[in-house]
């Protein structure tokens, strides 16, 4: 858990004296090499000034670092050489770095000799380091300019966003580029996912409450599956001891007809903890600089707590626990320990699919339902998958072709559609809703042939409720910190203010 714990094992007050000075000379150093590379580029740090007239027509390479498999990296390429189409003088070398954190890494080792590319897919922690040296450029001015765009087939655009395609962006993925703390826009959002709950419909069905004569039948008697949609029940949803939709009563109904089962599975303990915070308003973590980490209080210990009681009850496991995706549990029609539901990536909606039999038949129809919400006046699902990013350089043609390209792929409806349709991510777009491919899509959607399809149907329907965490340096630590959080605290033994307090700790001495 970092070097707090090896100061721990130490316990010798010089060797934590050593390792805080060599930390300190290569915090000190790799910072001035970052500050010697900025400072080499005057417009670093600088809120980006729109060259009159925007895009000249120049000849300018732009360098586009992602993480696109074959599949979306087509769809991708074709869209290039109708971008070059109207702009045949910018150039667009796109490269496949592999993962999120591979990207972010490489492009932190390029910007210390301010070589950085010219886009790049990021979250939102990435452009908080990035942002260290000034690196991200704001966009705010591209965003609100109104200088026009001559395109080579005679045509124009402005070269800003108009309000009419400022509207037409899912709000909350839009919100994540100005969720660092100083309202300005330093990305734009270009493929996402979210969370969302599998759960398999047929077992569901034979157990429903309309389907008396089942449930009359099983030896439970009190069985009447319902989808949840809140977690537990208290006295702000009106809830009574008859509710059968929240979790924890499905968790306890499903544990009742199948004693072996594990109800259900959560992937991303970090998520979870996070969206708790969210749906409930309990704070979690803030931009502000003197008080980033907010998430040691009486209310999220309480839901800690309860937690702890659906574990030790066995309605529940999550991916540090079962040592892999919980859709593994899910999806299964062999092992004795099933589980009934599954939360996790909307992208991921195929992963929780059974394996066809023999006679490539689905051995059960999947179910998908949004998240389930704490408080029906504040839906929270997270938002997750790539933005955007455009680094500064010395060269503003480059910055404003940059701007152009990520615009168009951004604001392009048949693009986002069929981008979306590649690997089932969520357009960035409400309008894409209405594009024919789409709507066409979104037709076919079932829990068996076409899952990506339902899963994304969902992400669309509940596209009010996204969120995004604030993004500061020591961010990500926060969220690996509160996943570890929650499931230390699955223990009977682990003292709950006392996890709370060390999480805190190694946060600030990671942000410090």
């Amino acid at each position: 858990r970092g070097l707090g714990d090896v100061y721990k094992r130490q316990g010798d007050k010089n060797m934590k004296k050593a390792f805080a000075i060599v930390l300190l000379v290569v915090i000190v150093a790799a910072s001035m090499s970052i500050m010697v590379a900025c400072n080499n580029n005057k417009t670093l740090g600088a809120n980006f000034e729109v060259p009159a007239g925007g895009y000249d027509g120049s000849e300018v390479t732009i360098k586009f670092y992602h993480t696109m498999g074959d599949t979306l990296n087509a769809v991708f390429k074709t869209y290039i050489a109708e971008f070059n189409k109207l702009y045949p003088n910018i150039h667009v070398e796109d490269s496949q770095i592999g993962k999120y954190d591979d990207v972010r890494d490489q492009i932190n080792t390029e910007l210390t000799a301010g070589n950085q590319p010219n886009i790049a897919y990021c979250y939102p922690d990435h452009v908080a380091l990035y942002n260290v040296a000034g690196a991200v450029v704001q966009l705010d001015n591209l965003i609100n300019s109104t200088e026009t765009v001559t395109r080579a087939d005679g045509t124009t655009e402005q070269l800003g966003l108009t309000q009419a395609q400022k509207d037409d962006f899912i709000e909350g993925f839009y919100n994540e580029g100005k969720s660092f703390g100083d309202e300005f826009m330093y990305t734009m959002p270009f493929s996402k996912s979210t969370e969302v709950l599998y759960y398999n419909k047929t077992f569901f069905d034979e157990y429903n409450a309309t389907n008396d004569a089942k449930a009359d039948t099983d030896a439970t008697k009190t069985a009447r599956l319902e989808v949840p949609t809140h977690w537990w029940c208290d006295s702000a949803l009106g809830c009574d001891a008859n509710c059968n939709k929240s979790m924890e009563k499905v968790a306890r109904l499903l544990k009742k007809i199948d004693s072996n089962c594990i109800p259900f599975g959560y992937d991303s303990e970090a998520n979870w903890f996070i969206t708790l915070c969210e749906q409930i308003g309990s704070p979690y973590t803030s931009a502000d600089e003197n008080n980033h980490f907010l998430f040691n209080n009486d209310t999220n210990k309480s839901f800690i707590n309860r937690l702890r009681g659906w574990y030790n009850d066995g309605l529940f496991t999550t991916q540090t626990i079962f040592k892999s995706f919980t859709s593994g549990l899910f999806n299964t029609t062999t092992e004795k320990t099933r589980s009934y539901m599954s939360i996790g990536s909307s992208a991921g909606a195929t992963k929780q699919r059974p394996a066809q039999d023999t006679n490539g038949n689905y051995p059960f129809e999947v179910g998908i339902a949004s998240l389930p919400q704490q408080n029906p006046g504040r839906t929270k699902v997270i938002s997750q998958g790539p933005s955007v990013c455009i680094f500064n350089k010395s060269n503003p043609q480059e910055v404003v072709a940059s701007w152009l390209l990520v615009k168009y792929l951004t604001t392009t409806v048949a693009f986002q559609a069929e981008f979306a349709d590649a690997q089932g991510y969520i357009p960035v777009l409400k309008s894409v809703s209405e594009n024919p491919v789409f709507k066409s899509n979104m037709q076919k959607a079932n829990g068996t042939t076409h899952i990506a399809y339902l899963s994304m149907k969902v992400c669309m329907e509940q596209a009010n409720s996204y969120y995004t965490s604030p993004a500061f340096v020591g961010s990500s630590k926060a969220r690996d910190e509160v996943g570890n959080l929650l499931v230390s605290c699955l223990n009977a033994d682990t003292n709950i203010d006392q996890a709370f307090a060390d999480a805190i700790a190694e946060c600030e001495y990671v942000a410090s």
